[in-house]
């Protein structure tokens, strides 16, 4: 990680803070009933994706910042199962294109991993 100066600059942190855009969004139809419910947490799942990239990356040294990158894979598969939820319930319809960015996110976070091993 040498030649990065933010984890802004990494492509993953750049990619899951537009997931967390998409999330957004797309949760704002799920009803009103379940704002405290499936929204809320399916939010702050996503949100902890970029966070943990972000915290990793503000930590000394490549095993921490792995340690961290496991925990943004683990909240990526939290959304997954969220999105799967409200699928189920039929909140959404669009669960292609969201599956096609988890994947992509999933990806570039395990190449990552391995990077900095």
């Amino acid at each position: 990680m040498n030649e990065i100066t933010s984890h802004k600059d990494l492509k993953v942190w750049q990619e899951a803070m537009n997931f967390v855009v998409v999330i957004y969004e797309i949760s704002e139809s799920f009803p009103s009933k379940e704002v405290y419910g499936l929204t809320s947490q399916l939010r702050r799942a996503s949100v902890s994706i970029p966070s943990n990239i972000a915290e990793g990356a503000g930590r000394r040294g490549n095993k921490e910042f792995i340690r961290f990158l496991y925990i943004a894979l683990g909240s990526l598969s939290e959304v997954e199962t969220q999105l799967e939820i409200a699928y189920r319930l039929k909140y959404l319809n669009e669960a292609d294109t969201i599956t096609q960015r988890i994947y992509f996110i999933r990806k570039m976070l395990s190449n990552l991993i391995k990077s900095l091993h």
